[in-house]
């Protein structure tokens, strides 16, 4: 498979309307892994975003470590921090250790000035009720006193990691709502903005029929034949995905 194209804004601007779970779907009905990051729950409700992945990978602390790792403002947490603006997402893989701080006020105040898309990881954050006013949608694990040195390091930044189990590349799609947060593969996002539109429609078909049917649901969902000829006696429309 080729190198995918750059994700557009007005790409981001759609995948913010389509409800986590389906692009899900979309993404299952494609073979594709279903890409929901396990255990990064939002900070507060009615967290909503879309952006392109900046990924930094965390490691455990060990004391030879410390000799190796960039100072400063070199460091990887800042590096990555840096690559984001309002249409990128810092996605932090924390090996799950969910009660691991990868961060709190002071290092993500920097995200707000930048007025950063979001920040997503399998660990915990610090200083939670200062990041619910800073303006970016926050998923983590858990919140968390601890600090996060004594534990693990931030050390590279924008290669392929795994954030709550799920494979995330630069540059690929990450959405969030209220049932957490998913990543669309850069290299499919199209087509499963077109699968999840057409189940969107198909499901509000089902869902009008059964209100007149009054019958299981199971008649109609999961989709079946009954399904599609419904869909395409209501709308014209024949079935592509």
């Amino acid at each position: 498979m080729p190198d995918a194209k750059p994700i557009s804004s007005e790409t981001l601007e759609v995948l913010r309307t389509i409800p986590t779970q389906t692009l899900i779907d979309g993404l299952w009905v494609m073979g594709w892994p279903m890409s929901f990051i396990h255990g990064a729950k939002p900070l507060q409700a009615g967290q909503h975003m879309a952006g392109r992945a900046v990924t930094l990978r965390f490691v455990p602390h060990r004391p030879d470590l410390v000799a190796d790792k960039p100072k400063g403002d070199q460091s990887a947490e800042y590096v990555a921090i840096e690559l984001c603006g309002p249409e990128e997402i810092l996605v932090i893989d924390a090996m799950g250790w969910e009660y691991s701080s990868v961060g709190g006020d002071i290092k993500f105040l920097r995200m707000m000035q930048l007025k950063a898309g979001g920040l997503v990881t399998d660990g915990a954050a610090r200083d939670s009720n200062t990041l619910k006013g800073y303006g970016f949608p926050v998923y983590a694990a858990n919140t968390t006193a601890k600090q996060g040195p004594a534990e693990f390091w931030p050390w590279q930044v924008n290669d392929a990691i795994q954030c709550g189990g799920v494979l995330v590349r630069p540059g690929d799609a990450v959405v969030g709502d209220d049932d957490g947060a998913v990543v669309v593969p850069a290299a499919v996002v199209d087509d499963v903005i077109r699968i999840a539109h057409e189940r969107e429609e198909v499901e509000a078909v089902i869902k009008a029929q059964l209100e007149i049917e009054r019958c299981s649901p199971g008649k109609y969902y999961p989709f079946n034949d009954l399904t599609w000829q419904l869909f395409e006696e209501k709308t014209g429309k024949k079935r592509t995905g």
